[in-house]
């Protein structure tokens, strides 16, 4: 496969080059792949944790009654006002 680099990524890879941390261009393209990779594994981690998150909210609902944001805002400042006045 022959890859055509635009100029402003082979000054990147140039400059990153001169810095001596990299051996050649292989060396650094293929960190920058297994970065990507990692980078990708990491969102879909994400994603499917946010997934999870909803599937667990969605099942606790059919068990508990739903509340509103005032009441939930208003329970989590009640519950800091106690916590609060236990310190003092």
């Amino acid at each position: 496969m022959n890859i055509i680099l635009k100029p402003k990524q082979e000054k990147f890879i140039q400059a990153k080059l001169q810095t001596g941390k990299y051996r050649n261009a292989e060396e650094l393209l293929e960190l920058a792949f297994r970065l990507l990779d990692e980078y990708e594994q990491a969102d879909d981690d994400w994603i499917n944790s946010v997934r999870e998150k909803i599937d667990a909210a969605l099942a606790s609902e059919r068990t508990h009654s739903p509340i509103d944001g005032k009441t939930f805002v208003n329970q989590i400042l009640s519950h800091f006002q106690q916590v609060r006045e236990a310190q003092e």
